[in-house]
């Protein structure tokens, strides 16, 4: 047998230091302790966050503004930076937010904005978001597109995508690392998997600091799918994606991707004046989903006439038409499983109308995890019914704290807690005092069970209810760090 060679004092203390730095994703039970009836590990800020986000807009009359904020009190102790800057080689800061509390906003024309990826240490990392915000008032790509930035990533789900005459659905791929990243683009239909063409769809290349745009009816052509899921992996690398959506009459905004398979799913935020909702479903797994659908409105949950139930076939895609769902107050829809003891994974997105004719705009919703201990949402506008926030609660009562901050332009921020009981969806407006500029919103949750948020921001134009929602999930502002001993044991062999 092989005798292990011993170990200095030097390594222990090294392999102990390692140990303590081990991040883990169990917060600890109540009592301090874990299940094993030892002290549980304590739960640490991040040191460090990175964001991703696409290019806005291939239009040369866009107006996009970019916003970052970080969660918490002005910066008095500490220090910290972050940056966002182009998705190039050696790009120049689009921002660099200097201390946590205030949001910092930036402003871009025309086609050339960049796409942007970035990172934030020490008091910037715990909770740094960003948003851009698109405005284009005419022509095909005409609307409000919203999008947060998110971390990169490996495997990507979205629902509601289409090839279909009519749509162009671009998949944003964008790489922050200095190694190439490679991609794959499958898609989905309602018989199953969409047949590629050839090499098209597999082995995309993305270089070191760069963002590709594919635009997804090329990769299965001939295909006319009106409703469809495409899921984004990475063989090697990772990436962060998301689809820009544009439809003809009815304008454009950004597809986010779904929340991860689950039984049980949350879409917040559907408005209340929405005209047309079609919920879009895909199973990924090898079993069918039975499905029960109800609307978690202001008054309590209810179950839309005609689509009670929905039957999703294992790796098919399906939809249901649930036409104007809200009829006048704001929502958020649950799925369920018809039968809780046959879960089968699903993932989800809606896509909603609203206004009519040519006056008409679209938005999506996928489904969003909770807030958890804090989410947080950028760029909120103070004008008069601009900013509307949602709050669901689908299993329990619950009790959370919304902040607005200060304006990027000054204000003083401004707090509220909020009871929302379950199976229903509560909204509210909220606004920093005398603030000027666009502001972030913070959730907390408080007490009681999982809340789930959705915010709508409204910017109608020449009579057109232009419009974006972006779902607010756990910032994951901290991790939970192992408590460490000696054991000087390792030091026999």
């Amino acid at each position: 047998m092989k005798q292990r060679a011993p170990l200095t004092l030097a390594a222990v203390t090294a392999a102990l230091a390692a140990l303590t730095g081990v991040a883990a994703l169990t917060a600890p039970a109540a009592d301090g302790k874990a299940a094993d009836g030892k002290a549980a590990a304590a739960r640490m800020p991040v040191e460090r966050s990175l964001l991703v986000c696409p290019g806005p807009s291939s239009s040369d009359i866009a107006e996009t503004t970019y916003t970052s904020f970080t969660p918490g009190a002005p910066a008095g102790e500490g220090k910290g930076s972050a940056r966002l800057l182009g998705a190039t080689k050696d790009a120049k800061p689009v921002l660099e937010p200097k201390e946590p509390g205030k949001p910092l906003g930036a402003t871009a024309s025309g086609a050339d904005a960049p796409a942007l990826t970035g990172s934030a240490d020490g008091v910037l990392a715990p909770g740094w978001t960003a948003q851009l915000t698109t405005k284009v008032s005419v022509g095909r790509s005409r609307g409000v597109l919203g999008v947060g930035c998110t971390a990169p990533g490996t495997d990507f789900w979205f629902p509601a995508v289409s090839t279909a005459k009519g749509r162009e659905d671009y998949v944003h791929l964008t790489n922050p690392d200095d190694a190439a990243a490679i991609v794959d683009i499958k898609v989905f239909g309602p018989d199953g998997p969409a047949k590629p063409d050839a090499g098209t769809s597999e082995s995309i290349r993305v270089d070191p600091k760069s963002t590709k745009t594919v635009l997804l009816s090329t990769l299965v052509p001939g295909a006319q799918l009106a409703d469809a899921t495409a899921h984004v992996t990475t063989r090697a690398g990772r990436v962060g994606a998301s689809v820009q959506v544009g439809e003809e009459g009815v304008g454009a905004d950004w597809l986010p991707a779904s929340a991860d398979p689950a039984g049980s799913l949350v879409l917040p935020g559907i408005p209340a004046d929405a005209a047309s909702v079609k919920l879009v479903v895909f199973v990924p797994g090898e079993e069918d989903a039975d499905l029960k659908v109800r609307l978690a409105a202001p008054g309590g949950s209810i179950s839309p006439a005609g689509n009670e139930q929905l039957h999703v076939k294992a790796g098919m895609t399906a939809a249901a038409d649930l036409k104007d769902l809200t009829r006048g107050e704001a929502g958020s829809l649950l799925l369920t499983p018809s039968d809780p003891k046959k879960s089968a994974p699903v993932v989800a997105a809606l896509r909603v109308v609203r206004g009519s004719g040519a006056k008409q705009e679209i938005g999506f919703i996928p489904a969003t995890g909770p807030v958890g201990a804090r989410a947080t949402v950028a760029d909120n506008r103070p004008e008069e019914n601009a900013t509307l926030l949602a709050l669901t609660a689908p299993g329990a009562d619950a009790k959370v704290k919304v902040t607005a901050s200060p304006g990027t332009g000054g204000g003083e921020a401004a707090s509220k807690e909020v009871d929302v009981k379950a199976g229903t969806t509560q909204t509210l407006t909220l606004a920093p005092a005398g603030g000027k500029g666009s502001y972030a919103l913070t959730v907390e949750t408080v007490s009681g069970g999982p809340v789930h948020a959705a915010r709508t921001l409204s910017l109608p134009h020449e009579g057109i209810a232009m419009f974006t929602v972006q779902g607010l999930s756990d910032d994951r502002s901290t991790v939970s760090v192992p408590k460490a001993a000696q054991d000087l044991s390792v030091l026999t062999g």
